[in-house]
């Protein structure tokens, strides 16, 4: 039905059958197997919702700008983009200068410009959240701005709707969270001693630690020395830290590390040439290539690692973080102007996986935002390698159009058994189950087409939608063990 413009304020309309194919023979069959996985729990294996939401039952999201704006670099980096200040969207400055106050006044801002996220994988999980999630029936808009903000203002403030309690209603099974290796994970303790039964689990992330060029390194590795009890003084003194930390982490429910590189290149020091990089850092003296090349090495180290302790590892290459010079300066990192690169597998991956990638005691999961990779390099190492595992459409390409890319060029080289299922990846807490759904839809229309074109039978595709949507996570991140 087309939009009726004499309508005082249109309404949401999420269709029964959206990111279908408009094929009817297949629209039907992706309909049949969406609704066979549709209230499947959700697992979250990898993303970056704060764990303090949850380790006080009275906690709250706060204002709907609080909750839908200020933490999603999603949302704010659109606007940006079309010149609104970051200050007017309530984003706090590193120097604490003047930003907007009043929430209400963010709120009209963002609904003003709501038609920026049409077509967009924001624009879709907005879409879920406001109308599945919250109930509203109005489009946002300019004029419908403050209306909504009264209806989810009113919402925020119920029992219903705090974050423990959407925590079960989203039907999720497990959520982990990312935390630096420095963390004492204090939240997740809370988590524990509350009694609550939500699943909520930290993942191990050294980049802090590992990255001798991060703003603020050395102060890093005194948190860690603090953290871990032990004096980080010399490269092996560094290692035995991280090892205590990994194991602490362990002891609080992680199955995972998180590693983060611009490239994927991995390389094998000496004792020596560590030792000799690390000393050069304390003293305030790494150069690029000291960086580069001790990244590389810690990076074969916590493979390493992660078969001596069975922590899955995982890989994130490819982007030039906080790539705008004068937002990161004013506001800080994480602020949406992180940028994709090429990135190189074959050539960089080589040292690791002749070292340790016919290991399976190894869970490696890589995740690349270079789409060119994928058919080239990445599919074909995963279909040799036992250690190896692809991740799922990462970051610019966990919309529709990227994740049927992924299953077009890496499916029928890997398999689909040498993928891990979907992770969310997300701050925005209510859009997990927007993420998720979309993925169970877009999965269930590339399974359709395979079965339309005879390529898997109904009964094949019935299985393979049960694994995309819930069982090669739980396989992969081993929360069957």
């Amino acid at each position: 039905m087309f939009y009726n413009r004499s309508m005082t304020h249109p309404k949401w309309h999420l269709p029964p059958d959206r990111y279908f194919d408009p094929d009817p023979t297949q629209r039907r069959i992706a309909r049949e197997l969406y609704e066979s996985v549709a209230d499947l729990p959700i697992v979250s294996p990898h993303g970056h919702v704060d764990p303090r939401l949850f380790a006080d039952e009275n906690a709250t999201f706060g204002t709907p700008a609080e909750l839908l704006i200020i933490p999603d670099h999603y949302v704010f980096r659109l606007l940006y983009s079309q010149g609104i200040p970051l200050e007017s969207l309530g984003i706090p400055r590193r120097d604490g200068g003047l930003v907007e106050q009043d929430h209400r006044q963010i709120w009209q801002v963002f609904a003003d410009n709501s038609h920026l996220f049409r077509g967009t994988p924001s624009g879709a999980w907005l879409a879920h959240e406001l109308h599945v999630v919250f109930g509203v029936e109005e489009k946002l808009t300019g004029a419908t701005a403050q209306m909504v903000y009264d209806q989810l203002e009113a919402k925020l403030a119920t029992p219903e709707f705090r974050p423990r309690a959407l925590f079960e209603r989203f039907n999720i099974e497990v959520l982990c969270t990312t935390d630096a290796a420095t963390d004492p994970l204090l939240h997740h303790q809370a988590i524990r001693d509350s009694g609550w039964s939500g699943d909520i689990r930290p993942t191990f992330r050294p980049d802090a630690v590992v990255n001798l060029l991060t703003p603020g390194w050395r102060d890093n590795i005194v948190a860690l020395s603090e953290v871990s009890g032990v004096t980080v003084h010399s490269y092996p003194t560094f290692i035995q830290a991280l090892e205590q930390r990994r194991a602490f982490f362990k002891s609080m429910g992680a199955t995972a590390t998180d590693h983060a590189a611009v490239s994927a290149y991995t390389a094998e020091l000496s004792p020596e040439e560590a030792d000799a990089i690390f000393q050069r850092a304390l003293r305030g003296e790494a150069t690029p290539d000291d960086a580069r090349r001790f990244t590389a090495h810690t990076i074969m180290e916590s493979a390493r690692m992660s078969i001596e302790d069975g922590l899955v590892m995982q890989f994130h290459v490819g982007s030039v973080r906080n790539y705008d010079r004068l937002t990161f300066d004013r506001f800080g990192p994480d602020m949406g102007c992180d940028i994709p690169i090429q990135a190189e597998f074959t050539r960089n991956l080589r040292p690791l996986l002749n070292k340790y990638g016919n290991d399976p005691r190894l869970t490696l999961i890589v995740f690349t935002l270079d789409e060119s990779t994928y058919a080239r390099e990445l599919a074909p190492l995963a279909g040799h390698y036992p250690a190896l595992k692809l991740g799922p459409p990462w970051w610019f390409h966990d919309s529709v159009n990227g994740m049927m890319r992924y299953f077009q060029q890496v499916m029928e080289t890997a398999g689909l058994y040498n993928t891990v299922g979907f992770n969310d990846d997300t701050r925005a807490f209510p859009s997990i189950p927007a993420r998720h759904d979309l993925w169970r839809r877009v999965s269930a229309n590339w399974l359709a087409g395979l079965v339309v074109r005879g390529i898997v039978d109904v009964d094949d595709a019935c299985e393979m939608i049960q694994d995309t949507a819930y069982r090669l996570v739980k396989r992969a991140y081993k929360f069957n063990e």
